[in-house]
């Protein structure tokens, strides 16, 4: 028998405002440094990914989200992702939200900017590239495999 996947599953965060979207410089994480991510986190045992994404949302960027302004927008499968294995990265859009986005750790974000999604910054790390392009044309789910992660 085969041995069972292990995905390790995350939230991530896409929070909009005037046709712009909010990207984070990521810094000191030992992976994709220096590039833009959206906000995001791993989703930790026995939570919830709807509750892992409110957390990280206060956390990182300082924002509160209730349960019922936060809409389900896009799941990507990630096969092999790196030597720690399998993903699966639920993305959320905030509807409404209280507070107003600022950098809360800064050991791991340089930099918090709204971009236009018809200009993003050449580095955004390579799976929120194309999920954020997905989403954009209502598509809800994609896979990637072991070679374009």
């Amino acid at each position: 028998m085969s041995e069972r996947n292990k995905a390790v599953p995350a939230s991530y965060l896409i929070l909009e405002k005037e046709g712009k979207v909010l990207l984070g410089q990521r810094i000191n994480t030992g992976y994709c440094d220096g590039y833009y991510d959206l906000p995001a986190g791993h989703v930790e045992a026995e939570e919830l990914p709807l509750r892992a994404l409110i957390r990280e949302a206060m956390e990182e960027i300082g924002i509160e989200i209730l349960p019922e302004d936060v809409q389900f927008v896009h799941v990507i499968y990630r096969p092999k992702h790196d030597e720690t294995g399998e993903r699966v990265d639920f993305f959320f859009k905030a509807l409404k939200y209280s507070g107003e986005p600022s950098i809360k750790e800064p050991n791991k974000c340089g930099d918090l900017q709204w971009f236009p999604y018809d200009d993003l910054p050449e580095k955004v790390t390579p799976h929120v590239r194309d999920v954020l392009g997905r989403y954009r044309k209502g598509i809800n789910y994609s896979e990637l495999s072991s070679n374009n992660n």
